[in-house]
């Protein structure tokens, strides 16, 4: 069962985009003991969406990006990992033992975990 942000994060929607589905009879959820909708991973999958990997989740999710690796160009010691993760577009620079020790390919599933000490750039 995944949390009704979790599910809509795997969706790709709004948690008030899930709780409309909830209303018009599109998804079911429970509640949990502490009375929070739930949804099960087997409705997210059926709406197309993927299930976030249990492994390593000593992670805030917020930092949590679940995708699929589109491309991989590795140079030297170092490589560059893309992630389409939903409308987001990760890019990694990790080395080349990193890449293949843990088996990264275009197509291979993977997360990118981003870490407050990282500095994002934005032009606006």
């Amino acid at each position: 069962m995944l949390r009704i942000g979790e599910a809509a994060a795997a969706l790709g929607v709004s948690v008030d985009t899930l709780r409309r589905w909830e209303r018009e009879g599109k998804l079911q959820t429970e509640r949990d003991a502490a009375n929070r909708r739930m949804v099960s991973e087997d409705q997210v999958r059926e709406l197309g969406g993927r299930v976030p990997s249990r492994v390593g989740t000593g992670v805030s999710t917020r930092n949590r990006f679940e995708g699929v690796i589109t491309s991989v160009e590795v140079s030297g010691v170092v490589g560059l990992v893309e992630i389409e993760a939903g409308p987001h577009r990760v890019v990694s620079v990790i080395t080349r033992d990193a890449i293949e020790e843990l088996g990264l390919a275009p197509g291979v599933p993977a997360a990118a975990i981003v870490k407050a000490t990282s500095v994002m750039v934005e032009r606006r």
